[in-house]
């Protein structure tokens, strides 16, 4: 005789939605969103209700996850040229009457000031996904310049107003979209053989090139001293170099095992300027050393290959095209901090993902992983 519930308990309702989330994803995620509370914890304690509003941030997060991770690939490639259209919009609202704030035109006010960049860093790969997909079987040069123009277009205004760190972030995305659909490598080693020369002239002639007077084309005065900057931090020790300065002797006063939750000096005597956003990973590094450095990477190389994998066994086009972006943006976000903050790179707003206090970067993160969520069900959907 056949068993008939009147009324399914919640969890009855729930289990489908449940069903054919990736296991090692979501365990990596958890143990850097753990690791992040912890060391919000101490390097926040006195910056208010930053742990707090840091563990609330991950729920919003979470909750994006969820319900982005229910909707599937198909649905996610009609969404592709609406969100990329709205969010080239709102950019150019931002150039006509964008909010400024600190000398930086980032911000519009429809209703709600937004940050329109943000959009960007998803629908940029979604739309590029999108185009190759539309075009799988018989792709020319001419799709990709297609390509490159949908992506030159959000990145040139994202440079103008001005946001370096955004716009190189969906650079590398878009970049990372059209290397994926098939660009030869005749076109990529070119460009990187020229950056390459272009750095070793910077670092050897580095006093003359920065010498006061000196000016840079293309790049913004202040882009310009941020590399001067990272080449000599004590060109201006208690100025445009203390940054670099205290991240690196933060990280280094950790030593192997680091001095301890609580008992970083260079953090808790505020040495360490922006240690609950940008430069979080020198506190981090103060108090768990190299030991805990080398965990914190782990957990990120797992993440970016983990992603890696979901794109390889990605039942089509657009969604092997899309987990390898998010895959991208992963590990842009985690090189470019932890490199920033150790002093290889220039210093720019980048947050250390799950760890880095802010609302903002972290629903982008929440909605990136349930993109991943969602390209991991349909591949179990499909198999079934």
């Amino acid at each position: 005789m056949p068993i008939v519930i009147d009324k399914p308990s919640l969890w009855q309702r729930l289990a489908p939605h449940l069903r054919g989330y990736d296991g090692p994803l979501a365990f990596v995620v958890f143990a850097l969103c753990c690791t992040g509370l912890l060391i919000m914890y101490s390097a926040g304690y006195d910056h208010g209700t930053r742990f707090v509003d840091h563990g609330r941030n991950m729920l919003i997060a979470a909750l994006v996850m969820f319900v982005v991770a229910q909707i599937p690939p198909q649905r996610l490639m009609t969404l592709a040229v609406p969100l990329y259209a709205l969010g080239v919009a709102l950019l150019i609202a931002v150039v006509l009457f964008g909010i400024s704030k600190k000398g930086a035109k980032r911000w519009v006010n429809i209703g709600v000031v937004i940050q329109p960049s943000e959009i960007l860093k998803i629908a940029v790969p979604l739309v590029l996904a999108w185009w190759f997909q539309k075009r799988e079987g018989q792709l020319r040069p001419l799709d990709f310049a297609v390509a490159g123009m949908l992506l030159a277009v959000p990145v040139a205004l994202i440079m103008k107003q001005p946001d370096l760190g955004t716009s190189l972030l969906v650079l590398g995305a878009g970049l990372s979209v059209i290397f994926f659909a098939g660009l030869s490598w005749r076109l990529v080693i070119p460009p990187v053989v020229l950056g390459l020369l272009g750095i070793g002239l910077l670092v050897a002639f580095e006093p003359s090139i920065c010498a006061e007077g000196v000016r840079w084309p293309v790049l913004r005065e202040y882009q310009q001293n941020r590399v001067c900057t990272l080449l000599d931090p004590t060109r201006d020790p208690l100025g445009k170099g203390f940054h670099i300065i205290q991240g690196m002797i933060a990280i280094g006063s950790g030593g192997m095992l680091g001095k301890g939750l609580m008992q970083g000096t260079q953090t808790h005597l505020e040495f360490i300027p922006e240690r609950t956003t940008d430069f979080i990973f020198a506190a981090y590094s103060e108090e768990f050393g190299l030991a805990g450095n080398l965990v914190l990477i782990g957990l990120f190389i797992f993440l970016v290959v983990r992603a890696l994998t979901i794109a390889l066994e990605a039942p089509t086009l657009f969604s092997r095209l899309l987990a390898g972006a998010v895959a991208m943006i992963f590990f842009s976000y985690a090189f470019v901090n932890m490199g920033m903050v150790s002093g290889i790179l220039p210093v720019v707003g980048v947050p250390l993902p799950f760890i880095s206090y802010g609302g903002t970067a972290m629903v982008t993160l929440g909605l990136c992983l349930g993109i991943l969520m969602s390209i991991a069900k349909s591949k179990r959907l499909v198999q079934s």
